[in-house]
């Protein structure tokens, strides 16, 4: 009993564009969760860069929101990195849920984001008669927004961890 098997190959020549070859990156929740982080951590610096005030009375009280504004700055990077990483490469974005990176990424960004979050909500609502008479609802804000972007971070960590493990 003998059977023939034809093959057959095809050669497809297209043009790549070399800038945002992924960016059907940003239709599954791991990137829309990035682009979320991205957006809403620029409006926490932006916010907590405005409204902070550089006189000497603010470097003796203005520890809570010079945390907050380290946190939000690093992650702010990092996510920009990781999101254009993931946005240039295809091979980027499937090899680097894989990693044990990102996992830890996130993870850490969450407790720090929580941490700093918490910190300035108590600090601004502890201090709003004294220190913050003017600036308490731009600060109020910008913690809750750090708390939204713990939470964002939170999923991002589960996320990755589903992805490491395979699941």
């Amino acid at each position: 009993m003998s059977h023939s098997v034809t093959i057959t190959r095809t050669t497809v020549a297209t043009t790549r564009s070399t800038m945002y070859d992924n960016t059907g990156y940003l239709c599954t929740m791991p990137g829309f969760l990035k682009l979320a982080q991205l957006l809403l951590g620029a409006a926490c610096v932006g916010v907590v860069g405005y409204y902070m005030d550089y006189g000497g009375y603010s470097v003796i009280n203005g520890k809570a929101e010079l945390f907050f504004l380290v946190i939000a700055v690093t992650f702010l990077i990092g996510t920009f990195c990781i999101l254009l990483a993931c946005l240039l490469s295809m091979s980027t974005a499937s090899i680097l849920s894989k990693t044990i990176y990102e996992l830890i990424y996130h993870g850490v960004a969450f407790v720090l984001y929580l941490c700093a979050g918490l910190t300035l909500l108590i600090e601004v609502n502890h201090q709003k008669n004294n220190y913050y008479r003017r600036g308490y609802e731009p600060y109020f804000a910008a913690a809750i927004m750090g708390l939204v972007q713990a939470f964002l971070y939170f999923m991002s960590t589960f996320f990755a961890n589903r992805h490491y493990r395979g699941i």
